[in-house]
């Protein structure tokens, strides 16, 4: 019985997770000074956040990365203006990457 259990309650912890982080990535997305720059759906200064998670759908290390430029900034990647460095933990930068690559 314990070794049905414990694969079920890990399961359960699991999905219960991913609207959590869901939520905690948009809560602070809303937080940081990133909707001045960038949408969901539609490009703005910045590209669409839909459009960056299709860009590094299924490509290992793609939350790294995503952290990597949420945190220090990046440019050329999506055209001629540049991204500034955001004022985020590592933590947020990461949680902030997952959300966005969570986007469809």
């Amino acid at each position: 019985m314990k070794k049905l259990l414990i694969p079920l309650f890990a399961a359960g912890a699991a999905l219960a997770f991913q609207p959590a982080m869901a939520a905690d990535g948009e809560a602070l997305f809303k937080s940081k000074p990133c909707a001045a720059c960038h949408n969901v759906d539609m490009k703005m200064v910045g590209p669409a956040l839909k459009d960056v998670a299709a860009k590094y759908a299924g490509q290992e290390g793609a939350a790294a990365l995503l952290a990597g430029h949420i945190k220090n900034g990046i440019s050329g990647v999506w055209g001629p203006i540049p991204m500034p460095p955001n004022p985020v933990t590592e933590e947020e930068a990461l949680t902030l990457a997952e959300w966005v690559l969570s986007l469809k």
